[in-house]
Formats: C-alpha cells, structure tokens, sequence
C-alpha cells in the first residue's frame, strides 16, 4: 500500500483541515508530521483534535532551537530518513519555501517520489475525479476549498478557474455552472455580483 508523507512547515502554512486526508485513503495511507516552531507556543484546537484521530500516524516536531531555516533542516533531515529510492511512498512537502525545491529536484532524480505543496488542497489525490457524481464533485471543491482558508477565490471568475483547475481544466462551460449553482444551492457561497461570499 503507498503511502503519503505529509510534512507540514507550519511556520510557513497552517493548514485549515486535515479530515480531508483521514476519510480519502482509498488504496493508500497518509502519515502527517507538522513540524513547529520555537515560538509557537500555540496550536488551534481544532488542528489538535484532527491530529489526534489519526493515532501514531501523525506527530509533531518541535524545533527547540532557533535560527535561519532552523525548521526547514528539521524537515529536511525527517524527509530524508523517511524516503528511500524504489519505495512506492510518496512525499509532499507543505510549504511556500521555494528554498526547498534544489532538494526536491535532487531526491527526485534518485528516484524519490517527492513534491513541495503550497497547501494541503494542492496533492493531487485530494484533487477532483472528473468521473464522480454532481454531489461527489460538491464535495470535493468544498473540502478542497476548506483547506484553502482565507486564500479562497473571491471572484466569480477565479471561482470557476480554480474548480476548473482541480479537474484538470476538462470541464465545460455548462459543468462549471452546475458546480457553482450548487456550491449556492448547498448555502455554501453567496454570489452578489462578481464577488463571492462564504457563508459560515
């Protein structure tokens, strides 16, 4: 069975939803590693919780020291112990930190399965499955659009990129408007004019 590493830069990213990794394992597993700062003294509940009910497949890291790019060696060094060539598993790493992509590309041509994320919302088997069903696919962009937080298209326009992008941009112009008349139809979003508002 693969398995997707998560190691999370939660200096850099704070994800909003980690449920979307526990109930989509399908064929595969997901063990996360949210790695902290020293001055972070602070967790939200609900990231607590979340991490909790994954059991011994999530952990944190705390970095006890500080210092430029402390936390990134501390990911650095946990990514490199955990990959090994050949192995199915796959690693994302979440973080905006471009300063991780010289690694990424060297562990990539040593035959480790490995990317840098900006988000949870940006691995791929988080992504839409054009195949699902209308109410499969709802799901999907909500979920997705829950871990993207305050980063949520706040047009119209955007609105119906960003959905077209998580299939792939294979959807047409009729499907779009399916998706987002039901992100409306589900109280999900309000539209008033070429804003969009989300509703709690």
């Amino acid at each position: 069975m693969t398995t997707h590493h998560v190691l999370v830069d939660y200096e850099n990213v704070q994800p909003k939803n980690l449920a979307a990794l526990k109930g989509d394992q399908r064929d595969c597993g997901f063990q996360i590693i949210v790695f902290v700062g020293a001055n972070q003294t602070r967790l939200p509940r609900d990231l607590v919780l979340e991490m909790q009910s994954f059991g011994s497949d999530a952990q944190y890291i705390e970095i006890t020291g500080s210092g430029k790019n402390a936390l990134d060696f501390h990911i650095a060094y946990y990514l490199g112990k955990l990959a090994k060539s050949g192995s199915d598993d796959q690693f994302h790493v979440v973080s905006k930190d471009t300063g991780f992509d010289p690694l990424i590309r060297h562990l990539k041509e040593n035959g480790i399965q490995v990317a840098r994320r900006k988000g949870l919302f940006e691995i791929p088997w988080l992504r839409a499955n054009e195949a699902d069903s209308v109410d499969d696919q709802l799901q999907r962009v909500v979920r997705n659009f829950d871990m993207q937080g305050k980063s949520r298209p706040r047009k119209v326009r955007t609105l119906r990129t960003t959905i077209n992008n998580l299939f792939g941009k294979s959807l047409t112009e009729e499907q779009l408007d399916t998706l987002v008349n039901g992100l409306r139809n589900l109280n999900y979003i309000a539209i008033e004019g070429e804003r969009i508002k989300y509703k709690p």
